[in-house]
Protein backbone atom coordinates (compact mmCIF):
# COMPACT_ATOMS: atom_id res chain seq x y z
CA UNK A 1 0.00 0.00 0.00
CA UNK A 2 2.91 2.78 0.87
CA UNK A 3 0.13 4.61 3.01
CA UNK A 4 1.85 8.11 3.92
CA UNK A 5 0.01 10.41 6.34
CA UNK A 6 -3.77 9.88 4.48
CA UNK A 7 -5.13 12.62 2.80
CA UNK A 8 -1.56 14.63 2.77
CA UNK A 9 0.19 12.57 0.87
CA UNK A 10 0.38 12.91 -2.90
CA UNK A 11 -0.44 9.93 -5.26
CA UNK A 12 2.69 9.36 -7.59
CA UNK A 13 2.27 7.96 -11.31
CA UNK A 14 -1.13 8.74 -11.50
CA UNK A 15 -2.34 10.44 -14.73
CA UNK A 16 -1.88 14.45 -14.95
CA UNK A 17 -6.17 15.37 -14.77
CA UNK A 18 -6.26 13.00 -11.77
CA UNK A 19 -3.01 13.89 -9.33
CA UNK A 20 -4.64 17.19 -8.00
CA UNK A 21 -6.94 15.47 -6.13
CA UNK A 22 -5.25 12.10 -5.70
CA UNK A 23 -3.88 11.19 -2.19
CA UNK A 24 -3.43 8.19 0.25
CA UNK A 25 -7.39 8.03 0.70
CA UNK A 26 -7.40 6.75 -2.84
CA UNK A 27 -5.57 3.30 -1.62
CA UNK A 28 -7.86 3.43 1.49
CA UNK A 29 -10.78 3.63 -0.96
CA UNK A 30 -9.75 0.81 -3.50
CA UNK A 31 -8.55 -1.89 -0.36
CA UNK A 32 -12.41 -0.98 1.24
CA UNK A 33 -14.28 -1.15 -2.19
CA UNK A 34 -12.11 -4.96 -3.15
CA UNK A 35 -13.03 -6.05 0.70
CA UNK A 36 -16.72 -4.84 -0.06
CA UNK A 37 -17.04 -6.75 -3.77
CA UNK A 38 -14.85 -9.95 -2.50
CA UNK A 39 -16.21 -10.52 1.15
CA UNK A 40 -13.03 -12.25 1.49
CA UNK A 41 -12.24 -15.06 5.02
CA UNK A 42 -8.74 -13.37 5.27
CA UNK A 43 -6.90 -10.29 3.93
CA UNK A 44 -2.92 -10.95 3.22
CA UNK A 45 -0.82 -7.66 2.73
CA UNK A 46 2.73 -8.47 1.39
CA UNK A 47 4.71 -5.88 2.98
CA UNK A 48 5.82 -1.92 2.18
CA UNK A 49 2.28 -1.53 4.15
CA UNK A 50 3.57 2.09 5.01
CA UNK A 51 6.12 4.41 3.23
CA UNK A 52 8.70 4.57 5.88
CA UNK A 53 10.34 8.26 4.52
CA UNK A 54 6.88 9.73 3.97
CA UNK A 55 5.01 8.47 7.33
CA UNK A 56 6.15 11.10 10.04
CA UNK A 57 4.50 8.91 13.16
CA UNK A 58 4.78 4.91 11.77
CA UNK A 59 1.83 3.83 14.58
CA UNK A 60 -0.62 6.65 13.28
CA UNK A 61 0.23 5.41 9.51
CA UNK A 62 -0.34 1.57 10.45
CA UNK A 63 -3.48 2.40 11.86
CA UNK A 64 -4.57 4.31 8.89
CA UNK A 65 -3.34 2.23 5.92
CA UNK A 66 -5.28 -0.80 7.81
CA UNK A 67 -8.24 0.77 8.91
CA UNK A 68 -10.74 -0.44 6.10
CA UNK A 69 -9.53 -4.22 6.87
CA UNK A 70 -9.99 -3.56 10.57
CA UNK A 71 -13.68 -1.99 10.36
CA UNK A 72 -14.63 -5.16 8.08
CA UNK A 73 -13.81 -6.78 10.90
CA UNK A 74 -12.07 -9.46 8.25
CA UNK A 75 -9.17 -11.31 9.69
CA UNK A 76 -5.98 -10.20 8.31
CA UNK A 77 -2.09 -11.06 8.30
CA UNK A 78 0.75 -8.97 7.06
CA UNK A 79 4.62 -9.44 6.43
CA UNK A 80 7.05 -6.27 5.97
CA UNK A 81 8.89 -4.88 2.92
CA UNK A 82 11.88 -2.92 2.56
CA UNK A 83 10.27 0.74 3.21
CA UNK A 84 8.26 -0.11 6.45
CA UNK A 85 11.03 0.68 9.19
CA UNK A 86 12.25 3.74 7.67
CA UNK A 87 9.78 5.99 9.69
CA UNK A 88 9.60 5.71 13.87
CA UNK A 89 9.65 2.34 14.44
CA UNK A 90 11.98 -0.65 13.93
CA UNK A 91 10.83 -4.19 12.16
CA UNK A 92 10.38 -5.92 15.43
CA UNK A 93 8.73 -2.47 16.57
CA UNK A 94 6.60 -2.65 13.33
CA UNK A 95 5.38 -5.93 13.70
CA UNK A 96 4.80 -6.02 17.51
CA UNK A 97 2.55 -3.30 16.74
CA UNK A 98 0.65 -5.31 13.44
CA UNK A 99 0.31 -8.38 15.74
CA UNK A 100 -1.74 -6.08 18.63
CA UNK A 101 -3.83 -4.65 15.84
CA UNK A 102 -7.82 -5.02 15.38
CA UNK A 103 -8.71 -8.60 14.21
CA UNK A 104 -5.11 -9.15 13.08
CA UNK A 105 -3.47 -12.75 13.22
CA UNK A 106 -0.05 -11.35 12.05
CA UNK A 107 2.72 -13.07 14.73
CA UNK A 108 6.36 -11.65 15.65
CA UNK A 109 7.96 -14.82 14.61
CA UNK A 110 6.83 -18.28 15.40
CA UNK A 111 4.64 -19.31 18.90
CA UNK A 112 6.56 -22.11 20.56
CA UNK A 113 2.42 -23.19 21.82
CA UNK A 114 1.74 -23.74 18.00
CA UNK A 115 1.15 -27.20 17.11
CA UNK A 116 3.42 -26.96 14.14
CA UNK A 117 6.31 -25.87 16.50
CA UNK A 118 6.40 -28.48 19.17
CA UNK A 119 10.05 -29.52 19.70
CA UNK A 120 11.00 -26.57 17.24
CA UNK A 121 11.63 -24.24 20.73
CA UNK A 122 16.07 -23.76 19.87
CA UNK A 123 14.83 -23.29 15.87
CA UNK A 124 12.58 -20.48 16.92
CA UNK A 125 14.59 -18.77 18.97
CA UNK A 126 17.76 -18.47 16.39
CA UNK A 127 15.21 -17.42 13.44
CA UNK A 128 16.31 -14.59 11.91
CA UNK A 129 13.69 -11.25 10.90
CA UNK A 130 10.23 -10.73 12.26
CA UNK A 131 6.91 -11.85 10.81
CA UNK A 132 7.73 -15.70 10.34
CA UNK A 133 4.10 -17.70 10.91
CA UNK A 134 2.34 -20.34 9.79
CA UNK A 135 -1.12 -19.38 9.98
CA UNK A 136 -3.58 -23.51 9.51
CA UNK A 137 -6.79 -23.42 7.98
CA UNK A 138 -8.83 -26.01 9.30
CA UNK A 139 -11.62 -27.79 7.79
CA UNK A 140 -15.49 -26.91 7.92
CA UNK A 141 -17.59 -26.32 11.09
CA UNK A 142 -19.18 -29.33 11.12
CA UNK A 143 -17.49 -31.37 9.20
CA UNK A 144 -15.13 -34.50 10.27
CA UNK A 145 -12.25 -32.00 9.00
CA UNK A 146 -13.27 -29.37 11.66
CA UNK A 147 -10.35 -29.81 13.99
CA UNK A 148 -7.75 -30.85 11.15
CA UNK A 149 -5.39 -28.16 9.19
CA UNK A 150 -6.46 -28.53 4.88
CA UNK A 151 -4.81 -25.50 4.42
CA UNK A 152 -1.41 -23.97 5.17
CA UNK A 153 -0.34 -20.53 4.90
CA UNK A 154 3.53 -19.22 5.43
CA UNK A 155 4.55 -15.93 5.83
CA UNK A 156 8.15 -14.99 6.08
CA UNK A 157 10.33 -12.04 6.56
CA UNK A 158 12.21 -11.31 3.54
CA UNK A 159 13.99 -8.18 4.75
CA UNK A 160 15.16 -4.82 3.50
CA UNK A 161 18.65 -3.73 2.31
CA UNK A 162 22.14 -5.29 3.05
CA UNK A 163 25.61 -4.77 1.94
CA UNK A 164 27.45 -7.99 0.38
CA UNK A 165 31.27 -7.64 -0.74
CA UNK A 166 31.26 -4.09 -0.67
CA UNK A 167 27.81 -4.24 -3.20
CA UNK A 168 24.32 -2.77 -2.02
CA UNK A 169 21.70 -5.46 -2.60
CA UNK A 170 18.00 -6.26 -1.41
CA UNK A 171 17.87 -8.73 1.64
CA UNK A 172 17.38 -12.57 1.34
CA UNK A 173 15.10 -14.96 3.26
CA UNK A 174 18.01 -16.56 5.90
CA UNK A 175 19.03 -20.44 6.30
CA UNK A 176 17.45 -20.00 10.00
CA UNK A 177 14.07 -19.15 8.20
CA UNK A 178 14.46 -21.97 6.09
CA UNK A 179 15.32 -24.29 8.64
CA UNK A 180 12.06 -23.05 10.55
CA UNK A 181 10.09 -23.60 7.54
CA UNK A 182 11.83 -27.47 7.01
CA UNK A 183 11.22 -28.37 10.74
CA UNK A 184 7.55 -27.43 10.18
CA UNK A 185 5.57 -30.79 10.17
CA UNK A 186 1.84 -30.61 8.37
CA UNK A 187 -0.13 -33.13 7.35
CA UNK A 188 0.71 -31.72 3.59
CA UNK A 189 4.28 -32.96 4.30
CA UNK A 190 3.39 -36.35 6.03
CA UNK A 191 1.66 -36.82 2.67
CA UNK A 192 4.48 -35.89 0.45
CA UNK A 193 6.43 -37.96 2.23
CA UNK A 194 4.46 -40.89 2.15
CA UNK A 195 4.09 -40.52 -1.55
CA UNK A 196 0.42 -39.27 -1.80
CA UNK A 197 -1.38 -36.00 -2.60
CA UNK A 198 -0.67 -33.66 0.16
CA UNK A 199 -2.98 -30.96 1.73
CA UNK A 200 -1.49 -27.68 -0.23
CA UNK A 201 0.25 -24.84 1.56
CA UNK A 202 0.80 -20.62 0.17
CA UNK A 203 3.58 -18.76 1.03
CA UNK A 204 3.67 -14.93 1.45
CA UNK A 205 6.51 -12.69 1.61
CA UNK A 206 7.79 -9.40 -0.07
CA UNK A 207 10.82 -9.51 -2.15
CA UNK A 208 11.12 -11.81 -4.89
CA UNK A 209 13.71 -14.91 -5.17
CA UNK A 210 16.19 -14.76 -7.72
CA UNK A 211 15.05 -17.44 -9.92
CA UNK A 212 11.55 -15.55 -10.13
CA UNK A 213 13.92 -13.94 -13.65
CA UNK A 214 13.88 -17.07 -15.50
CA UNK A 215 10.14 -16.41 -15.89
CA UNK A 216 10.90 -13.94 -18.56
CA UNK A 217 11.87 -16.53 -20.57
CA UNK A 218 8.50 -18.79 -19.52
CA UNK A 219 5.13 -18.75 -20.23
CA UNK A 220 3.08 -16.27 -17.53
CA UNK A 221 -0.12 -14.67 -16.76
CA UNK A 222 -0.34 -11.30 -16.30
CA UNK A 223 2.58 -8.53 -17.03
CA UNK A 224 5.82 -8.46 -16.82
CA UNK A 225 7.21 -5.01 -17.20
CA UNK A 226 10.15 -4.03 -14.92
CA UNK A 227 12.86 -6.13 -13.73
CA UNK A 228 12.96 -8.34 -10.94
CA UNK A 229 14.44 -6.26 -7.86
CA UNK A 230 15.88 -9.31 -5.74
CA UNK A 231 19.04 -9.86 -3.80
CA UNK A 232 22.43 -10.81 -5.43
CA UNK A 233 22.66 -13.92 -3.31
CA UNK A 234 20.45 -17.06 -3.64
CA UNK A 235 19.53 -18.75 -0.14
CA UNK A 236 17.64 -21.51 -1.67
CA UNK A 237 14.59 -20.63 -0.77
CA UNK A 238 13.08 -22.04 -3.84
CA UNK A 239 14.89 -25.53 -3.17
CA UNK A 240 13.51 -25.74 0.39
CA UNK A 241 10.02 -25.07 -1.00
CA UNK A 242 10.21 -27.43 -3.39
CA UNK A 243 11.16 -29.85 -0.95
CA UNK A 244 8.37 -29.88 1.14
CA UNK A 245 5.89 -30.81 -1.87
CA UNK A 246 3.18 -29.02 -0.39
CA UNK A 247 3.67 -25.49 -1.05
CA UNK A 248 1.79 -24.75 -4.42
CA UNK A 249 1.97 -21.15 -5.13
CA UNK A 250 4.09 -18.05 -3.60
CA UNK A 251 2.83 -14.62 -3.62
CA UNK A 252 5.20 -11.70 -3.56
CA UNK A 253 5.55 -7.91 -3.70
CA UNK A 254 7.92 -5.08 -4.18
CA UNK A 255 7.68 -4.89 -7.96
CA UNK A 256 4.58 -2.69 -8.29
CA UNK A 257 4.53 -3.33 -12.38
CA UNK A 258 4.73 -6.75 -12.38
CA UNK A 259 1.24 -9.05 -11.54
CA UNK A 260 2.03 -11.84 -13.56
CA UNK A 261 2.07 -15.52 -12.32
CA UNK A 262 4.61 -18.08 -13.71
CA UNK A 263 5.71 -21.61 -12.90
CA UNK A 264 9.19 -22.56 -11.41
CA UNK A 265 9.73 -26.05 -10.27
CA UNK A 266 5.89 -27.39 -9.92
CA UNK A 267 5.49 -23.79 -7.51
CA UNK A 268 3.68 -20.87 -9.20
CA UNK A 269 5.35 -17.49 -8.48
CA UNK A 270 2.63 -14.37 -8.54
CA UNK A 271 2.97 -10.95 -8.29
CA UNK A 272 -0.24 -8.53 -7.17
CA UNK A 273 0.66 -5.31 -8.69
CA UNK A 274 0.40 -2.37 -6.24
CA UNK A 275 -2.58 -1.29 -4.85
CA UNK A 276 -1.02 2.11 -3.04
CA UNK A 277 -1.44 5.32 -4.80
CA UNK A 278 1.69 6.68 -3.05
CA UNK A 279 3.94 4.08 -4.62
CA UNK A 280 5.22 3.96 -7.99
CA UNK A 281 3.78 2.77 -10.80
CA UNK A 282 2.55 3.24 -13.93
CA UNK A 283 0.73 6.54 -14.89
CA UNK A 284 -2.45 4.81 -17.44
CA UNK A 285 -1.92 1.41 -15.50
CA UNK A 286 -4.49 1.31 -12.95
CA UNK A 287 -3.66 -0.11 -9.08
CA UNK A 288 -4.55 -3.68 -8.39
CA UNK A 289 -4.82 -6.47 -6.35
CA UNK A 290 -4.88 -10.00 -6.30
CA UNK A 291 -7.29 -12.43 -5.16
CA UNK A 292 -7.24 -16.29 -4.16
CA UNK A 293 -9.37 -18.67 -3.83
CA UNK A 294 -9.68 -21.93 -2.30
CA UNK A 295 -12.26 -24.20 -3.03
CA UNK A 296 -13.24 -27.40 -1.04
CA UNK A 297 -14.64 -30.52 -2.50
CA UNK A 298 -18.16 -31.29 -1.60
CA UNK A 299 -18.64 -34.94 0.29
CA UNK A 300 -21.59 -36.63 0.18
CA UNK A 301 -22.63 -34.91 4.04
CA UNK A 302 -20.19 -32.14 4.54
CA UNK A 303 -17.66 -30.10 2.81
CA UNK A 304 -13.86 -31.95 2.13
CA UNK A 305 -10.43 -31.11 1.95
CA UNK A 306 -9.24 -27.94 -0.57
CA UNK A 307 -9.89 -29.11 -4.37
CA UNK A 308 -8.57 -26.55 -6.30
CA UNK A 309 -6.96 -22.76 -5.96
CA UNK A 310 -7.79 -20.58 -8.28
CA UNK A 311 -6.74 -16.74 -8.75
CA UNK A 312 -7.57 -13.31 -10.05
CA UNK A 313 -7.01 -9.74 -10.12
CA UNK A 314 -8.78 -6.66 -9.54
CA UNK A 315 -7.96 -3.26 -10.66
CA UNK A 316 -9.13 -0.08 -9.18
CA UNK A 317 -11.65 0.99 -11.81
CA UNK A 318 -15.41 1.67 -12.14
CA UNK A 319 -16.64 -1.78 -12.09
CA UNK A 320 -13.28 -3.03 -9.90
CA UNK A 321 -12.90 -5.12 -13.48
CA UNK A 322 -12.07 -8.63 -12.89
CA UNK A 323 -9.76 -10.61 -15.17
CA UNK A 324 -6.76 -13.08 -15.83
CA UNK A 325 -8.81 -15.76 -13.94
CA UNK A 326 -6.65 -18.61 -13.52
CA UNK A 327 -5.91 -22.01 -11.84
CA UNK A 328 -3.11 -22.88 -9.74
CA UNK A 329 -3.71 -26.57 -8.44
CA UNK A 330 -6.06 -29.09 -8.63
CA UNK A 331 -6.16 -32.22 -6.51
CA UNK A 332 -5.64 -35.28 -8.25
CA UNK A 333 -8.12 -37.40 -9.03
Amino acid sequence: MHFGNGDLTRCKDVAAPEFDFCSDLNTTRFVRRLIEAENPDLVAFTGDNIFGASSADAAESLVRAFKPVMESKIPWAAVLGNHDQESTMNRRELMHFISLMDYSVSQINPSPDSPSNADNNNVIRRIDGFGNYNLRVYGAAGSDLANTSILNLFFLDSGDRATVGGIRTYDWIKESQLHWLRSITTEGSQANERGTDPDPALTFFHIPVPEVRQLWLKDFVGQFQEGVACSIVNSGVLDTLVSRGDVKAVFMGHDHNNDFCGQISGIWFCYGGGSGYHGYGKAGWQRRARVILAELEKGKRAWMRVQRIKTWKRVDDENLSKFDEQILWHRSS
